[in-house]
């Protein structure tokens, strides 16, 4: 509910916008807007009015503070703090986040996404008192990690009646808010920019220099009342010509600028205390003004030219005030306030603002400082504060003397950069180490660095091959990191496939055999020789120490980092062997796991290779709410990975063209990044869709483009049986006389039920007569027994042997297989090959109905995922910190639920749901 109140002058949309946001959030639901324009164009004003409507809820207001962006949280500090008696209702593992990102306590680590989850159900708790409205001023100068936890918050809002409204500088690269509603706020126009001009210049104001003066300041109204502050009309008429000008936010900083030069000399020291003190702390900022000798009677002239309040907290009338202040002081005074505001602070109970302090406060090199600022760096990154790590680690490098040191401070500060997502920096930072003298072991790390940064922002060509340099590099100061990073770059070379130009899986796997290592009996090094025997000899040698691997990876206590970074590879090993046990153990491992470790740059990759094991095991809701939950990581995060989930449902269903207006929409930036995976991944997909529907010369097309990568691991076996069934069912059956031989060596070497079986339905398919019968059978009989119940393997070839059957006119036998096959297909949602069965089972002459999965179409993706998961007994506070909800948006969600499926409790809820089973 909004309180009446004046608009202000020409800006009826937004306020029409803003009332709307308090109307909302009024009424029960979260809204989030980012306000974006130039310095002075009025979104503090908006903020303001904001504030003013808002009388009936609570407000949060708080500003970001271009000098205290390296420092972590520092905005939380500020948004947290009146609201700190609510911490302790938070889930303990969110208490311990925020607490320890906030320095209230030590822990471990905390992730940035739990930090932000942790502030989210904060804002929820205070809202359930009353709504509650946050205004965050100039957010481009949010430190990263308040930053990245606000937009998490922001984008996972709900039914929890907080507004979060975002001032942001217009152009700056911001990127945190990107994909948030907003609202551009530009200059007044003509008829509002000449009456405010007109109320702020004494007397009369010629015309043509007030058409003039609009102008040029393009109907921005802080310039409008600044620029013309103590001019003449005559001045005003000569002193605002474009040619020569500076930018506008240049001359609003001037305008300031010339104030200050009127001010006492003691009064603009003042100012400059105050705008080095970057949290606003008022008896700190007069505590450095006596070390420096200021009276108090210094703030007069200030606050009376309405330049900065100096209550409780310090306010600059505006950001540009304290821009001025700062930008336009000597060199040599900034020093001096800096060290005075060093000396001041406690060293015991804020020693990383003092160490900061003290950075600005040296003018050249000083181990001393340097050192402190490297201590500073490792508390940051106790705290999760890897962006204030890197900056530290940065001043720290730009004054100490010794290069070697130097150059490893700064490789430190690059890794840091790396890790929060500061690409450009990080590479600035790492070019400066390399320069420097590093030790052979730091120079390899530094090779290492460049390498991942490359496969983190491109995922591309380039990747692997810098990672088989790093890797070579190693094997001469560490063997062990070493074959680490040779693993490192098999992942990216079989991620970039028949994409990669320079660093192909089998130029990796050449290096790794040539490599003189000794025997190790470590999972990983296990893994790394059998890729690399799988690569350079086929299946037949390298399965069998695969298959070792894989028990090691299943047997071995690794460390949750090993686990993180290296079970995406055991998992595509897995089904590559046809090991469904394996498969579906590791798979749920590694999903888990990304969950309790809060590793979200993992976790949705995690649940996409889950959401297959559940689509093979004829669990199509349950895939279906696992690609809901990637979806919501992606969204939250705001990772810019294309997941292929949407993609696999419609495929599995037989869904054509939601399956290709989805791969169009993706396939552009997975050319461009360079992830041959992918596309290999989508064409086995298309070719399963294209086999259901019966468009087999498709189906053939798509499995052969499948087939051009050799190395696509894991999924051989899958396209080279679409690929037969296709160029069989389509009269070409020479085709797969070479796919069916590479399947018998895939699976022979395997050894198991699932690849054998697999492989015999395919041989049916080429075969006659009895031959085909009894390879049928086989198959039948091998994938009845395997791990993976329900399989579409089986699925499938009970409808294949059964219209073998019908050919054959033994139209009995065939309605038992059919009947099997519709019942099956149905049931796990493959929709276009259910159609198929039913209508081999018509051509029997027995009637069927046309059935279609149950998927409670009714429920969206993420009401069936948080039903499974009350179902299974989970609580609110544990199904949000899992699917990134507060606990109130999740009430909300299940009071919908109940609604729908007509029950009354969570104990209804199982036997409501398809198939009976909870969450993975």
């Amino acid at each position: 509910m909004a309180t009446s109140g004046p608009q202000l002058l020409g800006r009826h949309r937004e306020c029409l916008a803003l009332d709307e946001l308090l109307t909302g959030v009024w009424s029960g639901s979260s809204q989030a807007l980012v306000l974006r324009g130039e310095a002075g164009v009025g979104k503090s004003a908006l903020l303001d009015y904001l504030v003013q409507r808002a009388s009936h809820c609570r407000v949060a207001r708080i500003g970001g503070v271009e000098s205290e962006m390296e420092l972590a949280f520092a905005a939380l500090h500020q948004l947290c703090a009146p609201f700190a008696d609510h911490l302790e209702v938070l889930p303990d593992p969110q208490r311990a986040a925020l607490g320890t990102a906030l320095g209230l306590r030590d822990g471990d680590v905390p992730d940035l996404f739990r930090v932000g989850l942790a502030v989210l159900s904060l804002l929820s708790d205070v809202a359930e008192e009353r709504p509650l409205i946050c205004a965050v001023d100039d957010a481009q100068w949010l430190d990263a990690a308040s930053a990245q936890a606000l937009a998490f918050v922001a984008r996972r809002l709900g039914a929890e009646s907080v507004g979060l409204v975002f001032a942001v500088r217009h152009p700056v690269a911001e990127q945190h808010l990107d994909g948030l509603p907003e609202l551009l706020v530009s200059g007044l126009d003509s008829g509002d920019a000449q009456a405010l001009l007109e109320a702020v210049v004494a007397g009369p104001l010629d015309e043509r220099v007030r058409d003039r003066i609009v102008a040029e300041t393009r109907g921005n109204p802080l310039a409008l009342l600044e620029l013309p502050r103590g001019r003449s009309p005559a001045e005003l008429a000569g002193g605002f010509g474009l040619d020569g000008a500076p930018a506008l936010m240049g001359r609003i900083e001037q305008t300031f600028r010339e104030r200050l030069t009127d001010l006492p000399p003691a009064t603009r020291l003042l100012l400059l205390v105050a705008a080095a003190e970057t949290v606003g702390d008022s008896l700190r900022v007069w505590r450095a003004a006596a070390v420096l000798g200021i009276d108090a009677d210094a703030a007069e002239p200030a606050t009376d030219a309405g330049l900065v309040e100096l209550g409780t907290q310090v306010r600059f009338r505006h950001p540009l005030v304290r821009s001025a202040v700062y930008g336009g002081a000597d060199p040599a005074e900034r020093r001096r306030v800096h060290r005075a505001l060093a000396d001041v602070t406690d060293a015991e109970s804020d020693p990383d603002r003092r160490a900061w302090h003290l950075a600005h406060a040296t003018p050249g090199l000083d181990e001393g400082v340097a050192a402190e600022l490297e201590r500073s760096a490792d508390r940051a990154r106790a705290r999760g504060g890897l962006a204030a790590d890197a900056a530290f680690h940065q001043r720290a490098a730009e004054l100490t003397p010794d290069p070697e040191r130097r150059a490893q401070r700064a490789l430190a500060a690059a890794q840091s950069k790396h890790k929060v997502g500061a690409p450009e920096s990080a590479l600035h930072l790492l070019t400066a180490a390399q320069a420097g003298p590093l030790p052979e072991l730091d120079r390899a790390r530094a090779q290492l660095l460049r390498a991942q940064i490359t496969f983190a922002t491109t995922r591309g060509r380039d990747a692997a091959a810098l990672l088989l340099d790093a890797a070579r590099r190693l094997e001469k100061v560490d063997a062990t990191v070493a074959r680490e990073t040779y693993l490192d770059a098999f992942a990216a070379a079989f991620s970039a496939g028949r994409l990669a130009e320079r660093g192909s899986v089998s130029e990796v796997a050449a290096a790794v055999l040539a490599a003189d290592y000794g025997p190790s009996k470590r999972s990983c090094d296990l893994l790394l020789d059998g890729l690399a025997l799988l690569t350079t000899e086929g299946y037949r040698v390298g399965a069998p120490p695969l298959a070792v691997a894989l028990r090691a990876f299943r047997d071995e206590q690794l460390s949750e980092d090993d686990q993180l970074r290296w079970l995406w590879l055991a998992c595509h090993t897995a089904r590559a062997l046809g090991d469904d046990e394996a498969w579906d153990e590791l798979t749920a491992r590694q999903v888990a796991l990304a969950r309790r470790a809060g590793a979200f740059s993992v976790l949705p990759v995690a649940l996409s290779d889950r959401l297959s094991v559940e689509l093979f095991s004829g669990r199509f809701a349950v895939a279906a709410s696992l690609a809901a939950e990637a979806d919501s990581v992606v969204e939250a995060t705001g990772s810019h990975l294309m997941l292929r989930g949407p993609i696999a449902l419609a495929n599995w269903r037989g869904l054509d063209a939601e399956a290709m207006a989805l791969t169009k929409a993706r396939q552009d930036d997975v050319l461009r990044r360079g992830e041959g995976l992918w596309l290999v991944a989508n064409d086995w997909g298309h070719a399963m869709r294209y086999n259901g529907l019966g468009r087999y010369d498709d189906a053939l097309a798509a499995a052969q483009r499948a087939a051009e990568d050799p190395y696509a691991l894991g999924l051989p076996i899958l396209f080279f049986s679409e690929l037969i069934e296709a160029a069989v069912r389509s009269g070409n059956p020479e085709r797969a006389t070479d796919p069916l031989a590479r399947m018998a060596e895939i699976a022979e070497s395997s050894g198991t039920d699932w690849a054998l079986g697999t492989y015999a339905r395919s041989a049916a398919v080429c075969a006659d007569g009895a031959d085909a019968e009894e390879l049928y059978r086989e198959a039948i009989e091998r994938l009845s027994g395997i791990h993976i119940r329900g399989c579409e393997t089986l699925a499938r070839t009970h409808l294949l042997y059964g219209e073998w059957l019908r050919r054959e006119q033994r139209r009995v036998d065939a309605r038992e297989q059919l009947r099997i096959a519709h019942e099956l297909l149905s049931g796990m949602g493959m929709e276009a090959f259910a159609d198929r069965a039913r209508r081999e089972l018509l051509a029997t002459g027995e009637t069927v109905r046309k059935r279609t999965v149950e998927t409670l179409e009714d429920l969206t993706p993420q009401e069936l995922q948080i039903a499974r998961m009350a179902a299974e007994g989970r609580t609110n506070p544990e199904i949000g910190a899992q699917l990134f909800l507060s606990r109130r948006t999740v009430e909300w969600h299940l009071r919908k639920v109940f609604g729908k499926l007509g029950v009354g409790s969570r104990r209804e809820l199982r036997d409501a749901l398809p198939d009976g089973r909870a969450a993975v």
